[in-house]
């Protein structure tokens, strides 16, 4: 949920009609919004084929309290059936006169997230026919273009004899951009893009660069082992059904050596708390990841086997990786 946040300009809430509003997954997919800074939200109150009208307008009631003096406060509220298609022109009417296009930074050097990679090439594939991997994801700003010498950060992570990580990054080039089913010859922010490399295909395989950062060699941020943040975390728990009309449980303060689950753009890694100091934190990363200072993310800990949602931070510094 987090990883897909990261690269959003605007978020739809799905509310189910024939269920009380707020579900606890429903408060914490607000929360997630909430922390990604989405400000575009519209509230899509679906399965109202299955409900009387008055159950409707009096779960709508319970929704407009839910999001009361949040940053859905005045998003719009649109009953639909997925199913029976109601409403759902409304919703692309919606999307097209309603949510603006943000500004677009077309100036810097490329930076992209990656949320998808594959091996396009199919088993048995004769050798001189092989395509390289694919990255799929959104570019933040910058222009990427036909030809462009690439890197991939942090790259191929292994441990050194010592124990001390090491970074390789992926350097490659740049060989085709496609975007729905149009070839482009350069691709901008907004929007997902598939960018066709010379990666080796096993590198890319079955997702295995997600949370990487794609961008031009040399430009992109530091890699990252350890960072110091300033956090904020929720008053109670969300995500974890309670006894009707019960409290959630509250958050409980973090723990020296405790480990938590660190989403930082599209990357979810294990996060060791190390030291702490009042609204301040460091965390040993369980894997390296490319980032930069002022970054956001989110801290999720273990609850009943699931992870939960229990606040967010900023980047404030951290510890650098020489990269080789």
């Amino acid at each position: 949920m987090l990883n897909g946040a990261a690269v959003m300009d605007a978020a739809l809430l799905l509310v189910a009609g024939n269920e009380t509003c707020p579900q606890p997954q429903t408060s914490e997919h607000l929360a997630a919004v909430e922390i990604m800074k989405l400000r575009n939200i519209i509230i899509l109150q679906n399965k109202i084929d299955l409900v009387k009208e008055d159950i409707a307008l009096n779960q709508r009631d319970q929704i407009k309290q839910f999001v009361s003096g949040t940053v859905a406060d005045k998003a719009p509220i649109i009953p639909i059936s997925a199913v029976l298609k109601y409403n759902i022109d409304v919703i692309c009417e919606y999307l097209c006169t309603k949510i603006p296009v943000p500004v677009r930074d077309f100036t810097s050097s490329p930076h992209m997230i990656v949320i998808r990679s594959f091996d396009v090439n199919k088993p048995g594939e004769d050798v001189k026919k092989l395509k390289g991997g694919v990255a799929g994801g959104s570019i933040l700003k910058g222009i990427l273009r036909l030809g462009d010498e690439i890197e991939v950060r942090p790259g191929i992570v292994a441990k050194k004899a010592d124990g001390a990580v090491k970074c390789t990054p992926i350097l490659s080039k740049l060989v085709s951009l496609y975007a729905e089913q149009n070839d482009l010859n350069y691709a901008v922010p907004g929007g997902l893009i598939g960018v066709g490399t010379k990666i080796d295909p096993t590198l890319t395989r079955a997702d295995r660069l997600v949370g990487q950062v794609l961008g031009l060699r040399g430009k992109l941020p530091f890699v990252y082992t350890e960072v110091e943040i300033s956090f904020y975390l929720l008053r109670r728990l969300l995500g974890v059904k309670t006894a009707e009309g019960g409290k959630a449980a509250k958050v409980q303060k973090l723990q020296k050596n405790e480990v938590l689950l660190v989403n930082i753009g599209s990357t979810s890694t294990g996060g060791k708390v190390i030291a702490m100091k009042q609204d301040l934190a460091k965390l040993q990363l369980m894997q390296p990841v490319c980032t930069q200072e002022g970054e956001k993310i989110a801290l999720s800990r273990r609850v009943e086997k699931h992870w939960r949602l229990i606040g967010w931070g900023e980047i404030r510094r951290g510890q650098k990786i020489e990269q080789d």
